[in-house]
């Protein structure tokens, strides 16, 4: 039933019509009009604000530790959790829009978000607060993927860069909260920080989908019968493709998962302070949204294959940076170059499955790639923590993730390959 397309295919399109039984009127949606850059505006909104269950888990790390009396690889385990449970929300709330619509997977993800930060706030043990991570991350989920699927049936010829675009609530997200979260905790402690937040965005999230559901009316569900067929053909079935690029997802987010989750924990150890390394990690996902944004319209023009290679490829350099240099200045740079150049890398496999994929799949598809991503996010925050306590340095760790790195090029090297080598033939 999951990947049925057939199942799909009554509910999704990208032309979307307003039915006269619910509006005096029958309006005809057209892509790329003022009106679908409005409801991209308002994804966006939604997006940054349910991202927080993935950045305060970060900043909260070493006080909860401390907190707690745990070692830094168990504390690590929440980061995993919120990773684990987003990334299979990813396909959860995917099908949850596909039969009943964007509004609907948000609206259920709100109330989970809320009650898991106030329960994370009154958790008993760190196994508790570990445990509602994973209610944390799987609320969040309708935030991201669903939300990339969506926008691009927003869209024709703008798709990549509004793919993109809808990808970057989550790093404003993880611009603005890491901050925001820093304050509460040194104000008013870690516990009252969590509750307040689970408060806020309840509340904020809730008056936001309001307004987008506002923006896109009583429209029928949409199919994909009369969608753009794929334009990239790379002679490989859909499930072959989806285990690919699920592969390359892994390796690429097992690497960057390094400085995004511990860059706050690692500027402690080397003295510098959590607030600097909080600092860092909202400079890295600051320009993380010019990256993101970069490689929509780059992906526009070249494809989302090069695009996403021309990423990891950056994103290897910038690991191989941290390896050699330390200080507080130098961290600064590489933490904004690291931003800079892998920001883009996870739209790049939504928009590498919508050219290579049916439309009718494309929701589907995205969110077990995403997922694998997740996948991969979670397991190298996890294993980057275990690193640390069995050399007490993140040199190793950083060595691990350019591995990781490494690989991801390879797969898509490949990729590429068999694509002009295609290209060629035809």
């Amino acid at each position: 039933m999951w990947l049925d397309p057939e199942a799909i295919a009554d509910e999704v399109s990208p032309a979307v019509v307003i039915s006269s039984e619910y509006s005096p009127e029958a309006v005809t949606f057209i892509p790329d009009s003022s009106r679908a850059w409005l409801r991209l505006v308002v994804a966006v909104v939604i997006g940054s604000l349910g991202s927080v269950g993935m950045w305060s888990v970060v900043v909260a790390l070493p006080m909860v530790q401390t907190d707690f009396g745990a070692t830094r690889g168990t504390a690590s385990l929440a980061f995993t959790m919120v990773m684990l449970g987003f990334g299979l929300g990813q396909v959860v709330t995917g099908k949850i829009s596909d039969r009943y619509g964007i509004v609907a997977a948000i609206g259920a993800g709100i109330g989970i978000l809320g009650l898991g930060y106030i329960g994370a706030g009154y958790a008993p043990s760190i196994l508790a607060f570990i445990l509602l991570h994973f209610a944390i991350g799987l609320s969040s989920a309708a935030t991201f993927g669903p939300l990339m699927a969506e926008a691009s049936h927003w869209f024709e010829r703008y798709r990549g860069l509004a793919v993109a675009i809808a990808a970057s609530g989550n790093y404003v997200g993880g611009t603005v909260w890491p901050p925001l979260v820093n304050f509460g905790m040194q104000s008013v402690g870690w516990r009252t920080t969590h509750i307040a937040i689970g408060i806020f965005t309840a509340i904020a999230m809730a008056l936001a989908l309001v307004v987008l559901r506002l923006l896109m009316g009583a429209a029928t569900r949409r199919s994909h019968v009369n969608a753009a067929p794929p334009r990239v053909d790379l002679k490989l079935s859909t499930n072959a493709l989806t285990v690919i690029l699920s592969l390359a997802s892994i390796s690429c987010c097992v690497a960057m998962s390094m400085p995004q989750v511990h860059i706050v924990a690692y500027c402690g150890d080397l003295g510098y302070g959590v607030a600097r390394g909080a600092e860092m990690l909202s400079l890295m996902l600051g320009f993380g949204i010019i990256s993101r944004i970069g490689s929509g319209f780059l992906a526009d023009r070249i494809g989302g294959i090069r695009t996403l290679l021309i990423g990891s490829i950056a994103q290897g350099s910038a690991l191989l940076f941290y390896l050699f240099f330390d200080s507080l200045t130098s961290l600064y740079v590489i933490s904004a170059m690291f931003g800079l150049f892998q920001g883009g890398i996870v739209p790049s496999y939504a928009i590498i499955v919508r050219e290579a994929m049916p439309a009718s799949e494309a929701a589907t598809r995205i969110g077990i790639v995403i997922f694998a991503s997740v996948f991969g996010m979670s397991f190298g925050g996890w294993i980057s923590g275990v690193i640390f306590d069995a050399t007490g340095s993140y040199a190793a760790a950083f060595a691990n993730g350019l591995a990781w790195n490494l690989l991801n090029v390879s797969i898509i090297l490949l990729l590429l390959l068999r694509s002009r080598q295609r290209l060629a033939i035809v």
